[in-house]
């Protein structure tokens, strides 16, 4: 194991640490907002080195592999972005009274022990470990939903936190159904937690609490990948808390569930006797995606709409990870990566057009590429983008989920189409009032940093056109280890 290697790990790890130490006591915005940026920044400098360098063998308590680097570098950059708008989204809300100094100390750190837990739920080789990584990162995001301190987002924060526990809860009695069926096999303590290991000797486990196991993790970590019907903290969540958390929710907290939802499909599937995950998997994806494609004609707050917008892709991606091969594994790998960067660029327009209008009513915003064309063009390219358009990247996810199901289960590429049909419907039409026409509503000046959302977009349009052949073909081989 090189050095650079280790360093590397452990900077993924230490650097948004040691930064939310340093955030909980400095005063000042400036301060404190550059130094979120640059924590960011050095932490993907060092997931972005892991691709390069050589990796460490797995331990008892770490694993870097093929699979978590993906989730890494995608959390890392969306972070550091996210970093970027915050400032200039929390400069505002300082300038309005909305946040405090103290409130402000809170929320760079809480951002900062959410990276820390996102991460360490990535590279954790115990299964326990990740539970707890994961419970982390939940928790700091709870805290945050509630920061305004207003009646409605103490509310949703408490909504998160109890749903949340629930599914968490589930999730840690399905963690402890998988140690006990590897206990007679591994032997007792930290070995029976290591998922190397378990992966290994998983042939030999008894599948019938591997089954159970499997249905209590995907309803628990289900609950946090927002999966109807486990999603009603989702779209409270979204509405109430700061801009940049729900960015971060959508682009990164969700994938971190769903991380831990396929590394036990990886497990199950080493067993012959096990049930198969897919159908289970298929089942709650189909769910998700036409539930929330119907919700979203209902919504009056924006901020609430695309949280729906946000469940319906997250089923996507569960459905194409449900349908196996590698075919449909690359189509959901690639989706995610879309999702992750088009919904955050999303709530970064949408962001600043709640500051410059002074609501989050879709009614009472109208006309934003006229009074503000930086915005209003934004979020028109990025709802374009998350409907599916050509040329840009989700439309090539999703032509390749339709396509794979459509070659081995067409009667569920029905059901599939049909969910993509109906939220298409309802994404253009919000779309052509809030963009276009009258301008409507207060209309302030926008003090946003446009640099994030355009970035964004601009990887997800390059996508669309072209991918780089050693992305292709790493995406293939991480497709290949899901089964």
């Amino acid at each position: 194991m090189s050095p650079f290697t280790f360093d590397a790990v452990t900077a993924v790890l230490l650097i948004p640490i040691v930064a939310a130490a340093i955030l909980a006591i400095l005063p000042g915005y400036r301060v404190t907002a550059r130094l979120n940026i640059l924590a960011s920044l050095l932490t993907l400098l060092s997931a972005l080195s892991l691709l390069v360098a050589d990796r460490p063998s797995p331990g008892q308590y770490l694993l870097i592999d093929d699979l978590n680097i993906v989730f890494i570098v995608l959390n890392s950059v969306v972070a550091f972005t996210t970093s970027i708008f915050s400032a200039s989204y929390i400069a505002h809300e300082l300038e309005t009274g909305r946040l405090t100094p103290t409130y402000l100390r809170f929320y760079h750190a809480m951002y900062q022990i959410m990276m820390f837990g996102m991460n360490l739920a990535f590279v954790s080789n115990n299964i326990g470990l990740m539970w707890v990584a994961v419970e982390l990162a939940t928790l700091t995001t709870v805290l945050m939903v509630g920061i305004y301190r207003t009646h409605e987002a103490l509310e949703a924060a408490w909504k998160y936190f109890i749903l949340g526990s629930v599914g968490i809860a589930f999730a840690l009695f399905g963690t402890i159904l998988v140690y006990m069926a590897a206990r007679p096999v591994v032997g007792e303590g930290q070995d029976a937690m290591v998922w190397t290991l378990l992966i290994q000797r998983a042939a030999a486990f008894d599948p019938a609490l591997l089954n159970v196991a499997f249905v209590f993790l995907l309803l628990g970590y289900g609950t946090k990948v927002g999966l109807a019907p486990l999603h009603a903290w989702l779209p409270d969540a979204h509405a109430e808390g700061p801009t940049p958390i729900s960015a971060v929710l959508s682009g990164l907290l969700l994938n971190v569930a769903l991380y831990a939802v396929l590394r036990f499909k990886i497990l199950l599937a080493a067993s012959p006797q096990a049930i198969a995950p897919g159908p289970l998997m298929v089942t709650m994806g189909l769910v998700s995606l036409i539930f929330a494609a119907f919700m979203l004609y209902r919504r009056r707050d924006i901020k609430r709409m695309f949280a729906y917008s946000s469940i319906e892709h997250m089923g996507i991606i569960v459905f194409a990870f449900g349908m196996g091969g590698p075919l449909a594994n690359f189509a959901g790998l690639l989706h995610m990566v879309m999702h992750s960067l088009t919904k955050s660029a999303i709530f970064f327009a949408v962001g600043h057009i709640a500051q410059v209008k002074g609501t989050q009513k879709i009614a009472d915003i109208r006309g934003l590429t006229e009074s503000h064309p930086g915005l209003g063009w934004g979020l028109v390219i990025g709802v374009i983008a998350i409907s599916g358009l050509p040329p840009l990247g989700i439309f090539m996810s999703e032509f390749l989920v339709v396509s794979s199901t459509f070659a081995r289960q067409p009667l569920l590429a029905i059901p599939l189409v049909f969910g993509l049909l109906v939220a298409f419907g309802a994404l253009l039409l919000r779309l052509g009032g809030l963009a276009f026409g009258p301008p409507h509503g207060s209309d302030a000046p926008a003090q946003a940093s446009y640099l994030p959302m355009y970035a964004h977009l601009a990887l997800v349009l390059i996508a669309g056109i072209y991918l780089p052949p050693e992305l292709v073909a790493w995406f293939q081989h991480v497709a290949q280890l899901l089964g």
